[in-house]
């Protein structure tokens, strides 16, 4: 399968360009490649809907800034974002770029899907999803109850008693719009607009639904089932495509976005697709050397404590922690190394220590080796 091509790219704007220049940009390519336009170039299709794609993402702040941070990752993975738009979802969401005169219908004739009739779109819901940190780290797939509104079965969401008390609007002919003829100084000029008494659905209903009583939809909960790549942030915002609520009446649903909440591991703490563990020695293992069983997100793994070894030494364990969601490669597991102090001796003990502390291997001594915190950071990072 093709990689998909930067939006910016498709565009043709930086990732500086303004809200206004990205609508412009947009603007100009769903003109040129309108497929009404270009009925003898089957490719043209797709790059209308490539261009769609593109301002559905870089138009929202949201969306934009994760695609800004992950690239398309950010945004497909599991489904989510922008992508799998279809040609009424694209005529129904942005035919407001064009104004009151919308070339998707006067521009290139009219009729069949460029009638841009003002689809209408439902609200957006928002959910909060806590995952632990093996489930960011190896992605995770969730099944979740969300109470949404959904078209009504019996009506089939018209809002008529069995889906068929209606009447073709008068006012608009059924058309869902009403055309204006001005009078200007460079002539006539013909816009047009929503129909003010069917609110662009072409019909009126004649005689309510009994189940949703002309609401043309009913609240449900549904269990959806959501795939979490793996990376995700605590904070970062997700969303499905077509998993909010649907709007009254007919129209299609808005979209479920799904807020990750990172849940505080008992042992391991992330940075960034790194992951830190503190590990704590005794004296006398410092010293000699030994081995630890230490916690990985995937389970315990045994590690060699080196004889003489210093408080503050960083161990690295790479690639066994938390996937990168771009896709490049794994993180480490950081064991920092520290050295436990006894606060209370025994006689006996204490006699041992004052022993130990008189020999002159216990003196410190930099021309042998030793590191300070600025001599072992720098190893570290080396």
């Amino acid at each position: 399968m093709a990689s998909k091509r930067d939006y910016y790219e498709v565009l043709g704007v930086s990732k500086s360009a303004s809200a206004e220049e990205i609508k412009k940009a947009y603007r100009k390519l769903a003109i040129q490649f309108h497929p009404d336009k270009n009925p003898d170039d089957p490719s043209a299709e797709d790059k209308f809907k490539e261009a769609a794609e593109a301002y559905e993402v870089l138009s929202n702040p949201e969306k934009k800034q994760r695609f800004d941070q992950f690239g398309h990752q950010g945004m497909n993975g599991g489904g989510y974002g922008g992508g799998g738009m279809n040609m009424d979802d694209i005529f129904s969401q942005f035919g407001d770029v064009f104004g009151d005169s919308n070339p998707f219908g006067s521009f290139f004739g009219g009729g069949g899907r460029g009638q841009g009739q003002g689809v209408k779109r439902g609200s957006n819901l928002r959910i909060k999803l806590k995952l632990n940190l093996e489930e960011i780290a190896n992605g995770a797939e969730k099944k979740i109850k969300v109470k949404r509104h959904v078209s009504c079965k019996a009506c089939s969401g018209n809002g008529s008693k069995n889906g068929t008390s209606t009447k073709t609007c008068g006012t608009c002919n059924g058309q869902g719009q009403v055309r204006k003829v001005m009078n200007t100084m460079l002539g006539q000029m013909m816009s047009t607009a929503t129909c003010p008494t069917c609110n662009g659905e072409g019909k009126t209903v004649t005689e309510n639904c009994t189940v949703c009583h002309g609401e043309g939809r009913s609240l449900e909960e549904e269990v959806i089932s959501i795939k979490i790549p793996a990376g995700v942030v605590d904070g970062m915002q997700l969303s499905m495509n077509g998993k909010g609520n649907v709007p009254q009446r007919g129209g299609i649903a808005g979209d479920l976005l799904i807020v990750i909440e990172e849940e505080e591991h008992a042992e391991l703490k992330r940075d960034g697709i790194n992951v830190i563990y503190d590990l704590y020695i005794n004296f006398a293992d410092a010293v000699l050397g030994t081995s630890s069983e230490v916690p990985t997100i995937d389970g315990k793994v045994k590690i060699k404590i080196e004889p003489g070894t210093q408080s503050g030494k960083v161990l690295r364990l790479r690639d066994k922690e938390i996937k990168d969601i771009n896709g490049y490669g794994k993180g480490d597991l950081l064991i920092y190394v520290n050295v436990w102090t006894p606060k209370s001796l025994s006689n006996e003990e204490k006699k041992i220590v004052e022993q130990l502390r008189a020999s002159p291997n216990f003196k410190p001594n930099p021309a042998k080796g030793e590191k300070g915190f600025f001599g072992k950071m720098k190893e570290y990072f080396q």
